[in-house]
């Protein structure tokens, strides 16, 4: 990475580095964990074919991986408290007032049954059911850039019904089984009291069709746009009064005139471009919001369709509504980056705090990464890459 900046671009890229270590520095009591950590993130954004304690040691100068390895499973430290400071650093560098939060899940495959939360679940990371972690995630889509905020475990009921099973793996007594819209909520419920300044909240359809989120949402004054099944019951208006029917009920009585070419995000292979349309549901929130059925239809196969439900200003755009859609594209390609670039399912641990703590640092990095570029696009530099 150093090899392709300038001078110039190299000395901030450093002083960028170090204003982030500055920030977590008080998180470790001991001067050893402290300069530690500083080697472990400029490991993660080291041109690593992986990332593990036996690399990241080795690109730091150690003889062996048990530093790296204490970084994660001994040392006394709290990745919590710094995923506050990512948070701050975050919002300090790309905050912004019409900003979107995003809730999505990844998967990290996995052998064994050790490992905490691992089990056969779905992941759709591998498209299919897996022995896996899963991991859900809240991302901050802005104008400056996409990154991750915080993060929670999946611990499926076969893991907390089985108090000894999850003491081995250091999961605390007082960590219960919960849905991961219910993380989502928990995560949501931090960012929000933390004054992180969004907008909207958009997500896929494990956590649309989830009541009590999109009355979270409301009653935190968040507009969303949430993908949601076809057989999501929606309440729309009848001859008689208000009548109870499926999205693709719905979806199918709206007239064909009534879709618009749109794009709602930019792909790998250029402008995500679809059909989209909206009617209203009922009933009307009588706060100045209208609650819509979003419908998505391909260009290239009529019968392809996705489902949204909507809650926003009435005098909001159908095209912005398809944009805040196509936010979560990009953060399922933030995942691919922040796997690729900065070692996000490089870990070699099994327990849950140690789980948390290297998620944190590589979300720590991704963060700095995104800044990074983010100020340099705005100089006009070349964004740094890791990969490059």
């Amino acid at each position: 990475m150093v090899d392709d900046l300038g001078v110039a671009e190299v000395s901030e890229w450093a002083a960028g580095l170090e204003e982030v270590h500055a920030l977590i520095a008080p998180r470790f009591a001991r001067s050893e964990p402290r300069a530690r950590v500083a080697g472990y993130l400029r490991g993660l954004l080291a041109p690593l074919e992986r990332k593990n304690g036996w690399t990241l040691a080795e690109d730091a100068g150690e003889a062996n991986p048990d530093g790296m390895q204490r970084l994660l499973t001994g040392t006394d430290w709290d990745a919590h408290r710094v995923r506050d400071d990512l948070r701050g650093y975050v919002i300090g560098h790309l905050g912004d007032p019409g900003a979107v939060l995003v809730v999505d899940e990844t998967g990290f495959l996995k052998k064994g049954t050790r490992s905490a939360g691992v089990a056969r679940q779905y992941s759709g990371t591998a498209g299919r059911i897996e022995n896996c972690q899963v991991g859900v995630f809240l991302g901050y889509a802005a104008p400056g850039g996409r990154t991750f905020l915080d993060r929670e475990l999946y611990l499926p009921k076969a893991w907390t019904e089985d108090r000894p099973r999850c003491r081995d793996a250091g999961i605390g007594e007082e960590v219960e089984f919960a849905t991961k819209p219910e993380l989502a909520i928990a995560m949501l419920t931090r960012t929000l009291d933390a004054g992180v300044p969004a907008r909207w909240l958009t997500g896929d359809e494990v956590y649309g069709q989830h009541p009590g989120l999109r009355a979270f949402a409301a009653q935190r004054g968040l507009s969303y746009v949430l993908a949601v099944p076809s057989n999501q019951w929606v309440w729309t208006a009848g001859v008689k009064g208000p009548v109870q029917a499926h999205a693709k009920t719905v979806a199918a009585a709206i007239s064909p005139q009534a879709f618009k070419r749109i794009s709602a995000a930019p792909g790998a292979k250029g402008p995500r471009v679809h059909h989209w349309a909206r009617t209203a549901l009922h009933p009307d929130p009588g706060d100045g919001n209208t609650c819509w059925l979003l419908v998505r239809r391909s260009l290239t196969d009529p019968s392809d369709y996705a489902y949204y439900l909507a809650r926003a200003a009435g005098s909001t755009s159908l095209t912005e509504l398809a944009r805040v859609a196509g936010t979560r594209w990009a953060i399922e390609e933030t995942f691919q980056t922040a796997k690729g670039e900065v070692g996000l399912d490089h870990y070699q641990v099994r327990h849950y705090e140690s789980w948390y703590r290297h998620i944190t640092l590589a979300m720590l990095a991704h963060a700095f990464l995104t800044i990074t570029r983010a100020t340099a696009a705005k100089k006009g530099h070349r964004p740094a890459s890791t990969t490059s």
